[in-house]
């Protein structure tokens, strides 16, 4: 059976740092940065990429739309 890795990319620009997606995570996967964006946001970011499986939850519940999930599988 094959394995499917997930993994996000944060459009750091359009994220207001809201942590909504940090708390539906069911993987733990992420947190929000230090670093600031433009406009003194804190970004979300893959705090533990590993774990991701691609679920898309975070994607679908950013209000903003910032979060762009991708998953492949492994044989």
């Amino acid at each position: 059976m094959a394995k499917i890795k997930g993994t996000i990319v944060v459009d750091k620009e359009r994220c207001k740092g809201c942590a909504v997606c940090t708390s539906v995570c069911p993987c733990d996967v992420l947190s929000m940065s230090a670093e600031v964006n433009g406009k003194g946001y804190q970004v979300a970011f893959m705090a533990n990429p590993d774990a991701c499986t691609g679920c898309a939850s975070c994607g679908i519940i950013c209000p903003d739309s910032c979060i762009t999930v991708y998953r492949q599988k492994f044989e």
